[in-house]
């Protein structure tokens, strides 16, 4: 690809950036997700999770899993990405704090390396949202339009468009 192709179609490129970090840590979480809610997963992560010290182990497993999942799926469809976001963020902490921060930055050594590029990602969807390419943005349009025939011009007025913009 040239660099006259790229400065041509600044548009499509720009709606385009954010779907493979979306896709990405989506994916990491969904299966990070269903890797603990399969019956033998969540009997593997309740013992673990009990060698941490977190107790009671078997809801804290189940509600991580189910928490990483809906978060994986957010992020790859790119609706209530801020929220996913968020719960990435709060996850890969606590795993940090739990397991890998003493190891060191060294992934190959059970370091936090994957964690931080995770949360990387996840602070750069919570500050910038999902992009155009988007349910959340499609959803937004849809609510706009709505919006405008009904001239509905007042911000309280435009609660469902504002209300999908916040969630991203």
């Amino acid at each position: 690809m040239s660099a006259m192709m790229l400065s041509e179609q600044p548009d499509i490129l720009k709606a385009a950036a954010l779907l493979p970090p979306r896709l990405s840590l989506g994916s990491t979480m969904v299966v990070h997700g269903l890797a603990k809610l399969r019956k033998e997963g969540t009997e593997t992560h309740v013992g673990f999770f009990e060698q941490l010290g977190i107790r009671p182990a078997r809801p804290f497993v189940l509600a991580t899993g189910v928490t990483e999942l809906l978060a994986g799926v957010s992020a790859i469809l790119g609706f209530a990405t801020r929220p996913a976001a968020l719960a990435v963020l709060v996850t890969q902490a606590v795993a940090i704090a739990k397991v890998h921060g003493s190891k060191g930055f060294d992934v190959t050594k059970g370091g936090y390396e994957f964690n931080l590029a995770l949360s990387a990602i996840a602070l750069g969807l919570l500050v910038r949202g999902p992009g155009r390419l988007s349910v959340s943005e499609a959803l937004g349009e849809w609510a706009r339009r709505r919006e405008r025939r009904r001239l509905r011009w007042l911000p309280r007025q435009r609660r469902a468009s504002r209300t999908l913009d916040l969630l991203g």
